[in-house]
């Protein structure tokens, strides 16, 4: 088997002055013990090559390595009791907001039902004049113009009723919530 290195086309200049030119002989005989030599040093030459390159496969990421190593984690452990206490004091800051923002909704919708029922009795007033206006001979165009648009304000102000009182159930629930925390 021949090995990579002595498939090199010329071997390099002799540091030996003097003695025999075997170069570019083809019928030089070389001793047995310089071959053997040789071999050796090629496998010698390769296994260091083999090392070098497995050392720079196993170094060639220490710096991040290094900082994986350097970093740490810390949990802090603590009892049920502080968790309970935590919370509580958690609902107690956050409750009176709560109960704020529950009583406005509140507010808020008992207004939009008297605004509900205003437009009720706009809208019945209307359909009554429309009922009068449509039996008349001549309608009044600018009746059923006035009824229309308290209609669709009508569905306008229930769509933001329905709105409302979903948010104060929600808001109803969370109180619970706090409520059972506490």
């Amino acid at each position: 088997m021949k090995s990579r290195l002595s498939t090199m086309p010329r071997p390099r200049e002799s540091v030996f002055s003097g003695g025999q030119d075997f170069r570019n002989d083809a019928n030089a005989v070389c001793p047995p013990n310089v071959r053997e030599c040789v071999s050796a040093m090629e496998d010698c030459c390769e296994e260091a090559y083999e090392a070098q390159q497995l050392l720079r496969n196993g170094t060639f990421d220490l710096q991040r390595m290094n900082k994986v190593l350097e970093s740490q984690r810390v949990f802090l452990l603590i009892d049920e009791a502080t968790v309970k206490r935590y919370r509580s004091d958690l609902a107690d800051e956050i409750e009176p907001q709560v109960n704020e923002l529950i009583d406005r909704a509140e507010q808020g919708l008992k207004l939009l039902r008297r605004k509900e029922g205003l437009v009720h009795s706009k809208v019945e007033a209307a359909k009554i004049m429309h009922s009068r206006a449509a039996t008349a001979p001549t309608a009044n165009k600018r009746e059923e113009r006035r009824a229309q648009l308290l209609s669709k304000q009508r569905r306008r102000l229930e769509e933001e009723v329905r709105v409302l009182e979903s948010e104060i159930m929600a808001l109803v629930g969370t109180r619970g919530v706090l409520n059972c925390a506490g």
